[in-house]
Parts: C-alpha cells; structure tokens; sequence
C-alpha cells in the first residue's frame, strides 16, 4: 500500500478485479497462474499485478492497520501476532520437508539394498541373502 508515496508495506484489501460480464480483468489489472508448487500440491497460486489501480479506502481490510480519511496510516495491535503466524507456516514447511525427505531416504535405502549392480557368478545367492533382510 503507497499512500501519498510513502509504501506501507503489502495490506490485505477487496478489490473487483474482472468485469461482471465478459469476465475479463479491469483496466490495470493483470492476473495469472503460477503452476504447481513442488512438494506444496494442495496450495494453487497466482499472480496479481495493480498497475495505477486506486482503491477505496473502505476496501481495505483494518483488523490490524487503520488509514483514516486523511491519509494518515496507523497500525493497531501487536505486530508480534502477524509474524508468529508467518513463523508458524514456514516451520510447518519445514517439518514437512524433513518428513518428505526421511521418506524419500528410506525408499532410497532400501532400494540400493536390493539392487543388483555387478553380475558375478554367485549373484543369485547374495541377492536372496540381501532380501531377507
């Protein structure tokens, strides 16, 4: 959000972006698809791009920031509250991550256990030597 050119940071907001009819995005407006995100299928993001685009100021979300008719920004509330739900999405990220990674290490393990890379003459033998482990 700029407000008389000073930029307040990304704020949360209502805005109509297509037109009622043809569906189209409004003049100033482009939006998109991202694809998927790797590891995160379930999360389907996009793009949005405000070119010159004024929004009303009772448009704007105000649980946690306030602009009154003069312009003048104020934040209410803890900032600390904010940043703890951030934290908490990226170590939930991270937690999953190592899951994912133990997972795939496992299947890994196991898979080279089993695997017959050199022919010998006795290979049959240490191949069913190795699954019964």
């Amino acid at each position: 959000m700029i407000i008389n050119g000073k930029n307040h940071g990304v704020q949360p907001f209502m805005l109509q972006m297509r037109d009622t009819v043809t569906y189209e995005p409004l003049p100033g407006i482009e939006c998109g698809d991202i694809g998927p995100k790797f590891g995160y299928g379930s999360k389907d993001n996009g793009f949005l791009i405000l070119k010159n685009v004024r929004i009303p100021r009772s448009n704007l979300l105000q649980r946690y920031v306030n602009v009154d008719k003069e312009g003048t920004f104020t934040v209410k509330g803890d900032l600390r509250s904010l940043y703890s739900v951030m934290m908490f999405i990226r170590v939930s990220i991270a937690l999953g991550a190592g899951k994912t990674l133990a997972a795939g290490l496992t299947i890994g393990t196991r898979y080279a256990v089993v695997r017959r890379q050199f022919s010998t003459v006795d290979g049959t033998k240490l191949e069913r030597k190795l699954m019964d482990y």
